[in-house]
C-alpha cells in the first residue's frame, strides 16, 4: 500500500465519511424513497445488537417489515430487540443466536432457516470484527477472515436458493472505504505472509467482499446484490477496535443512524433495486470501487482463484464430521 494512495484515501474520507459529508450528501435524498410498505418481507441482519445493525433493524421494523436479528451475545439482543419492538410496535421481530466466526454453526445455522422458514427478502451481512492479532477459530481459519469474509460467504451462498425462491430478493453487504487501499490479495487470502495489521487485514477483507459482491451478482441475476460504505460512525465496534482513530474524529463522526441510512435504502426503496446488481454504494449513490490510478484491480485469473479457495473452504466445512462425543473424522478434509 502506497503513501500516496493512503493519504488520498483519507483527505477524501475527511470530506466525505464524516458527519459533514453526510450532512451534505443527504440533502439530495428523496424522502419518497421510504414511502414503502415492506408487511410480509422478511430481512435478516447480523451483528443486529447494536451500532450499524441494531440501527437498521429498527428501521425496517419502523417500516413493518418481519426482521430476523442474527446476533452473538443473546443479552445484548434481548435487551436490543426489546426497544426494536416497544419503539416500533412491531412484534415480528425475532432473534437467533450465531457468532459469525464459527465456520461450521454458520452453515448449519443457514441449513436450519432455510428448513424452518418459506422465504427470505432481503439478506444484510453487517457484523464483523477486526482483531489486531492473528488468532484462529475451531476450523483453523484466520479470526477476521472467518468473521468478515468466509461468514459472509457461507451464509449468503447457503440461503440463495431460499433468497431465489422470495419476491424482490436482495443481499447487501456493509464493506468499508478503507478497502480502497487494498487489491485483493487472492494468494493469501487469510494475511499469513506479511506482518499482521488488524487495521489492514480488516480493510483486505472488506475487498474481499466486494469482489464477493461482483461475482454474486454475476451468477445471480434474479437477487439484486450490493456493498456499501457507511462512512466513519460512531459505533462500539469503532470505539474498540481504533480507540485513537475513534478519539481523534470525537464529533466529526456519523451517527448509527446516519451510517445505517444507506443499508435501509438499499433493503426497502424501489429506487435502490433498479440501480445494476453488483456496485459499491455511498449515500444512496453507487461509488467507484478503486481510487483514481490506483493499483487496485484484479484480474480475472485472481478474482477465479479467490472463489476457488473459498468453494473449497466452504466445502470442507460441510463434509467437516463428528462422531456424537464430538471427536473429529480425521478422514475427513480439514481447513489448512
Amino acid at each position: 500500500m502506497s503513501l500516496y494512495r493512503n493519504t488520498i484515501w483519507f483527505l477524501n474520507g475527511i470530506q466525505q465519511y464524516t458527519r459533514k459529508g453526510y450532512e451534505a450528501t443527504s440533502k439530495d435524498f428523496k424522502t419518497k424513497d421510504f414511502d414503502v410498505s415492506v408487511v410480509g418481507r422478511s430481512y435478516m441482519i447480523t451483528g443486529a445488537n447494536s451500532g450499524i445493525g441494531k440501527a437498521t433493524a429498527m428501521g425496517l421494523a419502523k417500516k413493518g417489515g418481519t426482521v430476523h436479528m442474527v446476533c452473538r451475545n443473546k443479552d445484548r439482543a434481548e435487551e436490543a430487540k426489546s426497544e426494536i419492538v416497544s419503539e416500533s410496535g412491531n412484534t415480528e421481530v425475532y432473534i437467533h443466536i450465531l457468532d459469525m466466526s464459527q465456520t461450521r454453526k454458520v452453515w448449519e445455522f443457514a441449513e436450519g432457516f432455510k428448513k424452518e422458514y418459506p422465504s427470505l427478502n432481503v439478506l444484510i451481512n453487517n457484523a464483523g470484527c477486526m482483531m489486531h492479532k492473528r488468532e484462529l477459530n475451531a476450523e483453523g481459519l484466520e479470526m477476521n477472515f472467518a468473521t468478515n469474509t468466509m461468514g459472509v460467504y457461507i451464509l449468503t451462498q447457503t440461503l440463495i436458493p431460499l433468497l431465489q425462491k422470495s419476491q424482490d430478493p436482495r443481499v447487501i453487504t456493509v464493506s468499508s472505504g478503507g478497502m480502497l487501499v487494498q487489491k485483493l490479495r487472492a494468494d493469501d487470502l487469510q494475511s499469513e505472509k506479511a506482518h499482521f495489521d488488524g487495521i489492514m487485514v480488516y480493510a483486505q477483507n472488506k475487498r474481499q467482499q466486494v469482489a464477493l459482491t461482483e461475482h454474486w451478482a454475476n451468477v445471480n441475476p434474479v437477487i439484486h446484490f450490493s456493498a456499501m460504505h457507511p462512512g466513519w460512525v460512531d459505533t462500539p465496534a469503532v470505539s474498540t477496535a481504533m480507540p485513537q482513530f475513534h478519539q481523534m474524529m470525537g464529533d466529526r463522526l456519523r451517527s448509527v443512524d446516519q451510517g445505517a441510512d444507506t443499508v435501509v435504502w438499499l433493503a426497502l426503496s424501489r429506487a435502490a433495486a433498479r440501480k445494476p446488481s453488483g456496485q459499491f454504494f455511498q449515500d444512496r449513490k453507487p461509488v467507484p470501487k478503486h481510487l483514481p490510478l490506483a493499483w487496485t484491480h484484479s484480474s480475472a485469473e485472481e478474482i477465479h482463484s479467490f472463489i476457488t479457495q473459498l468453494e473449497n473452504l466452504a466445502r470442507a466445512v460441510q463434509s467437516h464430521d463428528a462422531d456424537p462425543e464430538g471427536h473429529v473424522d480425521a478422514s475427513t478434509p480439514q481447513f489448512a
